[in-house]
């Protein structure tokens, strides 16, 4: 399950600590998933990036997010999905690789503070539900990577760099998505 590995164990709440903007955003290392494949994600018409992807995941587990922590576009971009949660800017994007940042010492103690009140205040948490049948189109970075990943009879060619399909679920959404990042890889020189 990516980076929700273990939300099907029976956790109480999932905190994102360390989070970016979705692919296409103006935040710092903004990407879903792989940068090198995706440039755009949607589930049922709603784009999301990696804060919306895992925490419909962890939904589905009727698991909510209770903290994020990140740049001001991802809380942003987070506070939209999770107005219930704890969500922390410990750094102002400026561009894709720059940003300015909390010190370290201030970053601490406001991570600590928002995850002690967010843990205080867990039962006030609510989760983020795709209803299924989901159906998950992505634009791709290149035609070359639409033409590798329809190669999965599944998949639907859009045009020259969306392509779509239909799942059960969000979990199944996940499974495929982590699936075509790692078939990208073949297109890497």
């Amino acid at each position: 399950l990516g980076m929700m590995s273990g939300v099907e164990c029976g956790v109480d709440a999932v905190m994102m600590v360390g989070y970016h903007g979705r692919s296409q955003s103006r935040g710092i290392l903004a990407h879903t998933i792989n940068s090198f494949a995706f440039a755009r994600v949607w589930l049922n018409d709603q784009e999301l990036g990696e804060t919306g992807i895992y925490g419909a995941l962890a939904g589905e587990f009727d698991v909510p997010v209770i903290f994020g922590s990140g740049d001001d576009v991802f809380v942003a971009e987070a506070g939209m999905l999770y107005p219930q949660a704890r969500l922390i800017a410990v750094k102002t994007a400026q561009g894709n690789t720059s940003g300015i940042s909390l010190s370290p010492q201030r970053t601490l103690i406001l991570l600590a503070e928002g995850a002690q009140a967010a843990v205080e205040t867990l039962h006030l948490g609510t989760t983020f539900v795709i209803a299924a049948p989901i159906t998950c189109r992505l634009q791709t970075q290149t035609p070359a990577l639409a033409d590798l990943f329809c190669q999965l009879p599944f998949l639907l060619r859009i045009d020259g760099v969306n392509v779509e399909f239909s799942a059960p679920s969000v979990q199944y959404a996940v499974r495929v998505l982590n699936s075509l990042s790692a078939m990208s890889f073949m297109l890497r020189s």
